[in-house]
């Protein structure tokens, strides 16, 4: 996939701009060969105080020692917003041809975010696994206190020492984990939006999504030993699911209602002034909850005629201040996502209740496809990661709302939102907190 133009029966043509992936034992000594080799010669290294002792410091030195005269920059603003970007543009040397982002998911975030802005091409060096966006061509930044989508660069090279990965706090590694075993309900939510919308489908992409989970759900034995072949293998599931996102030229085949769900939670808690669960544990934990939601679908027979009614009775009012509400600082992004989408719009429900009423066999048939909800949280619960609410701080109010407004954090079609358009959503969530308390 790297490098090369793929074209595709659905349609399009998918593109990959990395032109380099290292994952194995001492994967980081190769940072000044690539450097080289892609003819660079003033990189500018971002890091934290963690990830600067981990791994920054050698690519450091590796690079000096071939002569390749860098500067290393520790990031002082953490909180991966206007406030990073800002402090990276102040420190960035004139002369720098290259950026090599040491770290995981914010830190890799911030530098193919700054690095697009900045025009300028950037490497990555992973000290940990917890998520997939090392090969993603967006980043995920606060604007405004809100968790925002934002088109980046695609890093060009990927470095995955199994050396470093296996000394990274193991909670990292199961959260990489939990971000992978999400692809089972973004994957849904992407086959009900073609079913339901018409909208654009990739099979080989699905595909390939599809092989990066099964070939995690047979690691978890090895994932509890730390062995360095499960955690590459981990690592490059990531790499994978996270190069769908650059082959698609969009988060579809990575990111449904379980992101929506972590997205909303870290947009709470940040205002709240409460530290939240790393990325992948919400995920993890979002995979169970629509997997236990979809469960409590499956038990009811729609009232197409009365979910015709719910849908020409929507109030635009009540929602804004049910948002205001929900979303405290952050709602004005909000709102203006609908103002731009009117994705609640009665004209455009009713149209995906039609389409529903008309497919709901086809409906159905793929929401047998999924894994039980038990299946999910006995696996997690094997390899030590949370797959309960509670576990990561989230009440049941914050829950409740979680169910039903994550949905409002992106246009994008997902099962909460076709519950709300059958005017289920409310009822589902209530049993599926009711059977959480159990």
């Amino acid at each position: 996939y790297l490098d090369v133009e793929l074209s595709c029966d659905c349609g399009h043509t998918h593109y990959v701009p990395i032109k380099g992936v290292e994952i194995g034992p001492g994967a980081i000594e190769k940072l000044p060969e690539y450097t080289k080799k892609f003819g660079y010669k003033k990189p500018f290294i971002i890091c934290d105080e963690i990830t600067y002792k981990i791994a920054a410091r050698r690519c450091a030195e590796l690079l000096e020692s071939e002569g390749i005269a860098c500067t290393v920059h520790i990031l002082r603003h953490l909180g991966f917003d206007e406030a990073t970007l800002g402090e990276i543009v102040i420190y960035l040397p004139s002369d720098c041809d290259l950026m090599i982002g040491v770290g995981t998911g914010s830190i890799t975030d911030m530098l193919r975010y700054s690095s697009f802005k900045l025009r300028l091409p950037c490497f990555t060096v992973a000290t940990g696994a917890p998520m997939d966006g090392f090969s993603a061509g967006i980043g995920i930044m606060n604007v405004n206190n809100l968790k925002k989508t934002m088109n980046a660069h695609t890093t060009e090279l990927i470095i995955g020492d199994t050396d470093i990965l296996r000394t990274a706090p193991y909670r990292m590694t199961v959260a990489g984990f939990g971000d992978l075993i999400g692809k089972i309900t973004c994957l849904n939510d992407w086959e009900l939006a073609r079913i339901i919308n018409g909208e654009h489908y990739c099979g080989r992409i699905v595909e390939l999504v599809h092989n990066c989970v099964s070939d995690a759900l047979t690691l978890v034995p090895k994932i509890k030993e730390r062995d360095g072949e499960a955690l590459g293998s981990v690592m490059k599931g990531l790499v994978l699911s996270g190069a769908a996102i650059s082959l698609y030229g969009n988060s579809r085949p990575a990111s449904g209602a379980e992101h929506h769900m972590s997205h909303y939670w870290e947009t709470i808690m940040e205002q709240r002034g409460e530290s939240h669960a790393m990325h992948g544990e919400q995920v993890a934990v979002g995979t169970c909850l629509v997997l236990m939601l979809i469960e409590e679908l499956g038990k009811v027979q729609p009232d197409f005629e009365r979910a015709k009614e719910y849908a020409s009775s929507y109030d635009a009012a009540a929602w804004e201040k049910e948002i205001t509400r929900a979303y405290g600082t952050a709602a004005d992004e909000i709102l203006e996502i609908e103002k731009t989408a009117d994705k609640n719009g009665v004209e455009k429900r009713l149209a995906r209740i039609d389409s529903m009423e008309k497919h709901w066999e086809e409906i159905r048939k793929q929401l047998s496809t999924l894994p039980s909800a038990k299946y999910m949280t006995d696996l997690l619960n094997e390899v030590g990661c949370p797959c309960h609410p509670a576990q990561i701080g989230i009440d049941t109010a914050t829950l409740r709302d979680t169910f039903l407004y994550c949905k409002e954090t992106r246009v994008r079609y997902t099962i909460f939102r076709m519950a709300d358009d059958i005017g289920l959503l409310d009822e589902l969530s209530d049993r599926v907190i009711e059977k959480l308390k159990k």
